[in-house]
């Protein structure tokens, strides 16, 4: 399955559009990534932790959409957009929608 952040995919019409696809995934924090996150925050310095928790969450939605895109009869989606916001203390939703078509 074809997934890009623009309108098209280079080099295929698009033949069938069949709406809106999204995948989300909420995620909480982890009490040792939050203590290593907090040390970080003295000296500085990239949160690898957090960014392979987020590195994580944009697959599954990622996988979460193209399922639906797929149980549609698509074969792409267009217009990928990723968005994040805080469910609750600690938590967040990472979300990933796009338009699902099918490419020729």
């Amino acid at each position: 399955m074809y997934i890009t952040n623009i309108e098209t995919i280079p080099g295929k019409t698009i033949v069938e559009h069949y709406g809106l696809v999204q995948g989300s995934t909420v995620r909480a924090k982890h009490i040792g990534r939050d203590f290593m996150a907090s040390l970080k925050n003295l000296v500085g310095g990239e949160l690898k932790g957090y960014t392979e928790l987020l590195g994580d969450a944009r697959k599954e939605a990622v996988e979460r959409m193209k399922a639906q895109a797929s149980q549609l009869g698509a074969n792409a989606v267009v217009n990928v957009r990723f968005a994040t916001s805080s469910v609750a203390q600690g938590a967040a939703e990472l979300f990933a929608y796009g338009t699902a078509v099918r490419v020729e």
